[in-house]
């Protein structure tokens, strides 16, 4: 088995995981506690991710990890596992499926595969570097992004207006010269940036688990993730991201964002 397959292989295993102890728990009533950032946080959250650790150390463990509620383990190891048992809290302790799991793993600040995983609908994105991504889902769909030549014809979507902070003048430079502007969706909407349904998506304050899995899947559906500098994304980056179905359309929003 080529090792990249060994890699796929563990993330399927472990979003997998994950999605046992998520899909029992969704729209059921459990607390949600608030960390440290004000962001929510459930059992859900911290008992898939508990699960996806236990998976990959043992399918992994010459490999690090870390996750968004338990931290960085074997900070030494030059393979790390990053992951976010679910990305989109909100959305899930509201009843809305359009909250995902991420799974990613880095070879430095490169990420070598990204799986994108909503469990309640049973879609799935796998991304692997160098490589077509891949889309199952019984509600149709099939991966590859769209032709989108023109910063004017473009759907343009962002999580919240609130993760846009000082950074909103330069955002809505963006947002007055597309087509139309989607508020919400978390990571599945790079799912649906990678199916072709969105063009554009622009956001602020991203986290390495919240990116790092997006970024195999939107580059193997023919798409570009960059920084609002048209760079590489980096872990110890500035968070904020730019996702492109075109990759003609990414000079456009850079140069709009200046």
């Amino acid at each position: 088995m080529d090792s990249l397959d060994r890699y796929v292989a563990a993330a399927i295993a472990a979003a997998d995981a994950a999605a046992a102890v998520i899909v029992p728990l969704f729209r059921s009533v459990i607390p949600a506690d608030l960390k440290a950032d004000q962001s929510p946080v459930t059992v859900a959250d911290r008992g898939a991710e508990q699960a996806m650790r236990a998976v990959l150390g043992r399918l992994c463990p010459e490999c690090g990890i870390l996750g968004e509620e338990f931290g960085l383990e074997r900070p030494e190891a030059r393979l790390r596992w990053v992951l976010d048992p679910i990305d989109g809290t909100r959305a899930f302790i509201t009843g809305r499926p359009t909250f995902g799991t991420l799974v990613a793993l880095l070879d430095g600040d490169v990420p070598l595969v990204g799986i994108i995983d909503q469990p309640v609908t049973r879609e799935r994105w796998i991304g692997a570097a160098h490589r077509p991504t891949t889309f199952t889902g019984p509600l149709g769909g099939a991966a590859g992004t769209r032709r989108c030549a023109a910063l004017g014809h473009a759907e343009l979507s962002c999580t919240s207006p609130e993760m846009l902070g000082d950074d909103a003048p330069r955002w809505r430079q963006v947002a007055a010269r597309v087509r139309r502007t989607y508020w919400g969706g978390d990571c599945y909407a790079y799912g649906l940036l990678a199916l072709g349904h969105i063009d554009v998506i622009v956001e602020c304050d991203l986290k390495p688990w919240d990116w790092a899995a997006l970024l195999p899947v939107v580059h193997g559906a023919g798409g570009r993730m960059t920084d609002w500098d048209g760079n590489p994304p980096r872990t110890d980056g500035d968070g904020r991201i730019i996702a492109v179905g075109d990759p003609s359309l990414l000079a456009d929003v850079v140069s709009a964002l200046r």
